[in-house]
């Protein structure tokens, strides 16, 4: 019987692996691909790396050499022409202002004339006008009141403050001062007080005592003693006669002051 011949029992060895110039170091490659990546391109497909790293270091690298001139500035001309035209603005008008020279205008004296005469002062300067009392109004018409008061004072300037005028009807004299009340309210009289209610009993006059009749008059005669009746002009004085007492009759016989 025929016997195959045995397969040979060991592998053959690998082939040599071919050797490496000094340009394709991979230092050297890497830091072509990064200053100067065309350079950095060809040396990484002389090299000896494998394909797939061969094309990853060379779309980095391309990618990395392309980045300046896609993120580069538009020329300045394209610039320039797309930028819109600037519109000069109008410059700001400097306010006059009035000379040292030129004097300000004063206020008028108002006081003692009417109200026509300082009106246009009044209106010119954005003034109002108003009553010397305040309990008086001023009418549609006011142009012959008269000017009692006036801020500012003669003399000062306009400017200062807004002109004001206080007037009056004419044959009602000024006030001491603006807003003064011309007609006083009459007070109210004062009601008088209810008598308050008093818990004593009414007072009742006194009757008049009876006048003395003749025969109280009568019992109320007393004579101390014969002398008195004598002085009286009674003696002699005889029993129930005013007077008579039984000391003044000694014998008891119904007469005294016999002698």
């Amino acid at each position: 019987m025929y016997t195959p011949p045995q397969p040979y029992p060991y592998a053959p060895p690998p082939p040599p692996r071919p050797l490496r110039r000094w340009w394709q170091h991979p230092a050297l490659i890497i830091v072509l691909l990064v200053v100067f990546p065309p350079a950095g391109i060809a040396l990484a497909w002389t090299s000896l790396w494998k394909k797939s790293q061969k094309i990853v270091a060379t779309v980095l690298s391309g990618l990395w050499f392309l980045l300046p001139f896609l993120t580069s500035d538009p020329p300045e001309d394209d610039a320039k022409a797309e930028r819109p035209a600037a519109t000069a603005s109008p410059s700001p008008t400097p306010t006059p202002t009035p000379s040292e020279t030129e004097e300000a205008p004063v206020m008028p004296a108002l006081v003692g004339g009417d109200y026509a005469s300082a009106e246009q002062v009044v209106t010119d300067n954005l003034g109002r006008a108003y009553a010397a009392y305040k309990d008086v109004d001023l009418p549609a018409e006011y142009g012959t009141w008269l000017v009692c008061f006036q801020r500012p004072d003669a003399g000062a300037p306009v400017t200062s403050m807004v002109p004001v005028v206080y007037l009056t009807q004419p044959g009602v004299p000024c006030p001491k001062s603006p807003n003064t009340v011309l007609h006083k309210p009459t007070p109210k009289p004062t009601p008088p007080p209810k008598p308050r209610p008093t818990t004593q009993p009414p007072t009742t006059a006194p009757e008049p005592e009876p006048e003395p009749t003749q025969e109280a008059v009568e019992e109320d005669v007393y004579y101390r003693n014969c002398t008195a009746v004598r002085a009286a002009g009674a003696a002699p004085i005889h029993r129930g006669e005013p007077g008579y007492a039984r000391h003044l009759d000694r014998d008891g016989d119904g007469v005294g002051c016999e002698n």
